[in-house]
Order: C-alpha cells, then sequence, then structure tokens
C-alpha cells in the first residue's frame, strides 16, 4: 500500500495534486479546497513535503482542521473524502476533493470575503470575474439567449485570425464599456464557442475546438 501513496508522490505537485508539510490554518486550506472544486477536483497528501519528503502527520488535529475549512470556510459545503496511510512508520492523509457539479464554491478569507479560487498547474489563484459570470449564467434557469450582433461578430472575426483576445483587447476593438464586452464573451463561452485561459498573471480567450 505505501507503494501507492509513494508513486502518487513521485508525480509531484500538478493540477490535481497538492502537497501539505501540515494544516494550521483552516483559511489557508479552505482555498486549495475550492480551488480544486473549482477546476477538475484534486488530491491533498498532507503529511508530505514540497519536495515530496514524507514528514508524516503529528496529531488527530489535521483532520479536525480539514474539517472546518470543508464546513466553516467553504460555500457551499466540501464534501470530501479521506484515508490516513502509515508509510514507513509515518502517517498520511490522503484528501479527494471532487470536482463541483455547481459552480462557484467560494473560500472564506481572512477579511471576511467569499472569494472564488480556481487551479492552474499547480498554483491556486483567484478566479477571472468572466469565469463567476460564466457558471452563475450556466446555472439560471432561465437559460441564455444569445443575441449574434455585430459585436459577437467583432469577437468571433478576431478569433478566427488571431490564436486569443484578452478582455482588454476587446474592449478596445468593439468599443464596448468593459461590463458589456464580458457579457458579449460570457455569451459565447455559453454557447460553447470561446473558452477561457488563464494564469496567475494573464486571462485571454480564444475559439473552444469543436471536437473537444
Amino acid at each position: 500500500m505505501s507503494t501507492y501513496i509513494k508513486n502518487l508522490i513521485l508525480q509531484g505537485e500538478h493540477q490535481q495534486q497538492d502537497f501539505k508539510f501540515q494544516v494550521n490554518d483552516s483559511r489557508k486550506i479552505a482555498r486549495t479546497l475550492v480551488a480544486f472544486a473549482n477546476t477538475d477536483g484534486g488530491k491533498l497528501l498532507i503529511g508530505v513535503k514540497d519536495n515530496g519528503v514524507i514528514a508524516g502527520i503529528r496529531t488527530e488535529e489535521e483532520y479536525h482542521m480539514m474539517e472546518a475549512a470543508a464546513t466553516m470556510y467553504c460555500r457551499p459545503e466540501i464534501d470530501f473524502a479521506f484515508r490516513h496511510w502509515n508509510i514507513d512508520g509515518r502517517r498520511v492523509l490522503e484528501v479527494d476533493v471532487p470536482r463541483a457539479q455547481v459552480k462557484p464554491v467560494y473560500a472564506k478569507t481572512d477579511n471576511g470575503r467569499w472569494m472564488a479560487w480556481v487551479r492552474v498547474g499547480d498554483q491556486n489563484i483567484l478566479a477571472d470575474t468572466i469565469m463567476i459570470k460564466y457558471w452563475k449564467r450556466q446555472k439560471s434557469p432561465k437559460g441564455t439567449v444569445i443575441q449574434y450582433s455585430e459585436n459577437e461578430k467583432t469577437l468571433m472575426q478576431y478569433l478566427s485570425t488571431h490564436p486569443t483576445i484578452t478582455l482588454k483587447s476587446f474592449v478596445k476593438l468593439s468599443g464596448l464599456p468593459r461590463n458589456l464586452a464580458e457579457n458579449v464573451i460570457v455569451d459565447m463561452m455559453v454557447a460553447g464557442l470561446v473558452e477561457m485561459g488563464q494564469n496567475e498573471h494573464h486571462t485571454w480567450f480564444r475559439l473552444k475546438d469543436p471536437e473537444e
């Protein structure tokens, strides 16, 4: 059984896996839970250092901190699964976080605000406002009626000859106020024509591959 955990550790940290030496701040760990839930789901190995060294957890407090993070500092609550492993005399807590069926999921920050996070590579980053609009539109019972006006045509024509566009560039190209430009992009995302890419510093939009 120890081979299973060691093989996971060999993969390193990535979009669906994170290592935590210890859990001593429920608010902070809530960000990781929410980022996994808002993206592709993921796995936390607690008692493992960033470099993959197994340090082991020391007390049951680690689990209770996880439980507090999932129930008190995530909205809606996150229902995670967990297992304890004994690896060469050291205990590792494996936590599985499912992908949320309804997004966004929010984490409570130190100043009491509820913020949405996503997982990009091995980083947790704040979700872009356009992605939050997209999630909310997806779960709207009214659905979305796409008005394929000049603004939508402008966006699609640009992306037919350029690999990506930023919101700032589209605002300049279309002459629309930022909020209305965001709505046009969200409409095209909901229609399955455009998708968003994001990293720690930039957000961009591109035509969605019809085969995906």
